[in-house]
């Protein structure tokens, strides 16, 4: 079966609160940007650089996204991808998934790799491109049943171990 993104999960956008307003900032929420994934090769991400307030999250577009959200950046660049360890929040250089079926997290993370290259070509914009949040919804990907995906992502995993150690040995 086949079926869009925005069927099986909410797409939400992230915020950025004042930057002068020292009240926002420092706080114990977690707050990622698409620079806290450059080079990130970890699936699970608990943490970025900075943090912000529960002030600062009521204060801007910033949501408190689940654990177990797929956050993925959506410009400056399109395409980095981790999973929330735990409650995040990000800035709008994301288009996060939160899905609505729990445990499909890791096959999703996955699908949206394998589908970058067309949500890039999606992607609009003049100065930088970036996929919108509605553009994001009409993605589509195979949906198997739940078991079925966890069975993929595990195998997934297990070959990019052997790929790791493979490259390890000739380096």
């Amino acid at each position: 079966m086949f079926i869009r993104l925005k069927q099986i999960g909410n797409i939400v956008g992230g915020g950025t609160p004042k930057t002068n307003i020292k009240g926002y900032w420092n706080g114990n929420i977690p707050w990622i940007t698409p620079a806290d994934l450059s080079g990130f090769t970890h699936v699970y991400i608990s943490y970025g650089e900075r943090t912000i307030t529960e002030l600062g999250l009521q204060s801007s577009s910033a949501q408190l996204l689940p654990a177990g959200t797929v956050l993925y950046s959506s410009r400056a660049p399109i395409g980095y991808v981790a999973i929330a360890a735990n409650p995040v929040t990000t800035n709008q250089g994301f288009k996060s998934v939160i899905p609505i079926i729990n445990n499909m997290s890791n096959y999703l993370y996955y699908c949206l790799i394998a589908r970058t290259d067309e949500i890039i070509q999606r992607a609009t914009g003049t100065t930088f491109k970036e996929i919108s949040g509605s553009q994001m919804g009409e993605i589509i990907i195979s949906l198997p049943p739940l078991d079925e995906q966890i069975r993929i992502y595990k195998r997934i995993d297990c070959l990019i171990k052997i790929l790791l150690q493979i490259e390890e040995s000739l380096n």
